[in-house]
């Protein structure tokens, strides 16, 4: 099993959304580095932190779990939505997508601001700087140092 962080904004798509929806597919990536990683490494059972990101307290506020393996992402294709690409071809898709299953809230917010001080975070990609990544792999140690913050 792997781990990942995997960021959204809260007001386009939050930790309350998902606990909500209990399954949703996690849509709209648009960089080739993320999609790499959801198309080639993510696997059902692999879980990841909820980050909500561009928000007044940017921070890890929950935990889901990968529901399903990648798929062609039907927004590329669908001209209406805001995450159109006119160049993906639905028989030789671009943008790939997991759903993912709500595991829980964490107790508290561990804030970006928080992660930043500890040098044991300090390979942890959404700590570097200039690192804009929506999605990212988290190792084992670094999971289980997270968690411990709770």
């Amino acid at each position: 099993m792997a781990h990942w962080l995997m960021k959204s904004e809260p007001s386009e798509f939050g930790i309350d959304d998902l606990e909500k929806n209990r399954t949703e597919p996690w849509d709209g990536i648009r960089n080739y580095q993320a999609r790499n990683m959801i198309r080639d490494e993510m696997q059902p059972g692999d879980l990841a932190f909820f980050y909500h990101s561009r928000c007044e307290t940017p921070g890890i506020v929950g935990i889901m779990e990968v529901a399903t393996a990648a798929y062609p992402d039907p927004t590329a294709f669908d001209p209406a939505d805001k995450h159109h690409d006119p160049r993906s071809d639905p028989d030789n898709p671009r943008w790939f997508l997991v759903d993912v299953r709500f595991g829980r809230k964490l107790a508290r917010t561990i804030t970006l601001a928080e992660l930043k001080t500890f040098p044991e975070l300090g390979a942890l990609p959404l700590v570097r700087r200039g690192n804009r990544l929506s999605v990212m792999p988290v190792s084992r140690a670094e999971w289980e140092f997270i968690l411990s913050l709770e």
